[in-house]
C-alpha cells in the first residue's frame, strides 16, 4: 500500500503541529507507523491523501451514524452557508433543535447548545454544583469526560481516595474535588457517597463506558446509580457525547429506561460540525445564566450552520427509527463474527457500538481493559489498515458501525481479521 503522500504531509505537519496532529490518537503512537491523511470520505469508505481506500469503522468518532457524506446533512450545511457562517445571535434554527432534542430524549425539557462535549460536560459539572451547593464529583476510573481540568485524573494506588491529575499543567486543586469510584461497582459509589456525606453534588458516568474500548453496565448498575443519586441528594449525569442518539433516538435515557438529572451531547448532533450541548429538567436548566447564577457562554455557540447539519441528522433519525434495529443487527454480526476470527480475545458489542480487547479477560471494567495485550492490538490494527480496514489506532477505543455499513462490508472485516496472525 503506497503512502509516500501521507507520509510526507506527516513530515511538514511535526514542524507546526504537536506531534503532527491536532487531537493525541491521530499520531498512531499506541499502534506504530505514521497516521493516514484523509482526503475524503463517503458512506462506509474513506480515501486518503494516496487514493487508498479504507472500510471506516471510527466513523469521525462516532457522529457519522447514518455514513460520511450523507446528502440530507450536506445539502443542509450548504443551503446554510449560503445564508452566511456566523451571526452572533439568535436564529430560529437554535429553537427547532432544541424543540427537536426535547422531544426525542426522556425527561429532557431544556438544552443549552455549546461547541464541543469537554465544553457541555464541563458546563454540566458547574451547574451541578451551582445546583446543589455542594463540592465534590465522583467519576470513574476509565471513563472519559473531556480533557477540562477537573475530569482529568488516574485512580493512583486504590479507588477510594481524592483523584489526583494524570496531566501536567493540571494543579492538584483542580482534581481535589473529583473523587473516583469503579464502573460496574455500585459498592464503590456508595463508599464514596457515605464516606463524604452532603458533599458530592453530582455522580458523573458514560451509561455505556466507550473510552477504556466498550464496556456495556452489568444490569442494574445504572439502576443503582439513580437511587443511590437520590438518597444521597447527589445528582446524576449522564455523559452522553457518544451514546447520545446512537443506541435509541433517545439515547441511553431511553434505552436503558434510567432517567438521570442532566445529560450531556455531542458528536451525534452536529451530523460531523463541531457541537455540544447539556440539558435536563427546566427547574435545574433556568439556574444558566441569564435565568439563573450559573454562567456559561460561547461566541459561536449555537452556530447556524453547525445547527442546520444537526437537525438535518435528527429529523432523519426521528423519521426512521427503525435504522437503529438495523445498526444493532450489524454491530452483534460484527461482533459475533470477530470472536469466531479471532479466538482468545474478548469482543464486548452492544448496539453499533464494539470493542475487541486483546486479552481473555471479561471487560466489565478498567481492570479488565487494563490487562490487554496493547502490542498485540497494533499489530492487529496494522494487519487491518494495510488490508484496507481503518480501525481506531488505539486499543481502548470503539469501533463504531454506521447504516451505511453492509452485510458484504461486515463479511469482508470478519474475513480480513481471521487472516491476522498476531
Amino acid at each position: 500500500m503506497e503512502t509516500k503522500r501521507s507520509e510526507e504531509l506527516f513530515a511538514r505537519a511535526k514542524k507546526v503541529l504537536p506531534g503532527g496532529v491536532n487531537s493525541p490518537v491521530r499520531a498512531f503512537n499506541a499502534v506504530g507507523g505514521a497516521p493516514r491523511f484523509i482526503a475524503s470520505a463517503d458512506g462506509a469508505h474513506m480515501r486518503d491523501a494516496d487514493g487508498n481506500e479504507y472500510l471506516d469503522y471510527v466513523c469521525s468518532w462516532g457522529p457519522m451514524l447514518l455514513g460520511h457524506n450523507n446528502e440530507a446533512v450536506r445539502e443542509a450545511v450548504l443551503k446554510a452557508c449560503a445564508d452566511g457562517l456566523s451571526f452572533g445571535a439568535a436564529t430560529e434554527r437554535e429553537v427547532e433543535i432544541a424543540e427537536l432534542m426535547c422531544r426525542l430524549v426522556p425527561g429532557l425539557e431544556m438544552v443549552r447548545m455549546v461547541n464541543s462535549g469537554t465544553e457541555a460536560v464541563m458546563s454540566a459539572l458547574r451547574l451541578a454544583r451551582g445546583a446543589t451547593g455542594r463540592d465534590k464529583i465522583i467519576k470513574f476510573v476509565g471513563c472519559y469526560h473531556g480533557h477540562s481540568d477537573a475530569m482529568l485524573v488516574k485512580a493512583g494506588s486504590g479507588l477510594l481516595t481524592n483523584g489526583t491529575p494524570n496531566s501536567k499543567g493540571v494543579t492538584r486543586g483542580a482534581a481535589q474535588d473529583t473523587l473516583l469510584a469503579d464502573y460496574n461497582d455500585l459498592d464503590s459509589v456508595a463508599a464514596q457517597l457515605e464516606g463524604n456525606p452532603g458533599q458530592v453534588a453530582a455522580v458523573i458516568v458514560e451509561p455505556v463506558a466507550a473510552n477504556m474500548g466498550v464496556v456495556p453496565p452489568q444490569p442494574g448498575f445504572l439502576k443503582g446509580l439513580r437511587e443511590l443519586c437520590t438518597r444521597h441528594g447527589a445528582l446524576l449525569i449522564f455523559d452522553e457525547v457518544i451514546t447520545g442518539f446512537r443506541l435509541a433516538p433517545g439515547g441511553a435515557v431511553e434505552y436503558f429506561g434510567v432517567q438521570p438529572d442532566l445529560v450531556t451531547f455531542g458528536k451525534i448532533i452536529g451530523g460531523g460540525m463541531p457541537v455540544g450541548a447539556y440539558g435536563g429538567s427546566r427547574a435545574l436548566m433556568e439556574n444558566v445564566s441569564p435565568v439563573g447564577a450559573v454562567y456559561q457562554a460561547g461566541t459561536l455557540s449555537g452556530n447556524p450552520v453547525a445547527m442546520a447539519a444537526g437537525l438535518a441528522m435528527l429529523h432523519q433519525i426521528e423519521s426512521n427509527r427503525a435504522v437503529y434495529q438495523e445498526l444493532a443487527r450489524k454491530g452483534a454480526a460484527l461482533a459475533e463474527g470477530l470472536r469466531r476470527a479471532l479466538p482468545g480475545r474478548t469482543v464486548n458489542q452492544i448496539g453499533s457500538l464494539l470493542s475487541v480487547f486483546f486479552t481473555e479477560q471479561a471487560v466489565t471494567s478498567y481492570a479488565g481493559a487494563a490487562t490487554c495485550d496493547t502490542a498485540a492490538y497494533g499489530r492487529y490494527f496494522n494487519h487491518m489498515l494495510n488490508s484496507g480496514v481503518y480501525l481506531a489506532p488505539a486499543q481502548f477505543e470503539a469501533m463504531f458501525v454506521s447504516a451505511a455499513h453492509t452485510d458484504e462490508d461486515i463479511r469482508f472485516t470478519v474475513e480480513t481479521a481471521a487472516g491476522f496472525r498476531g
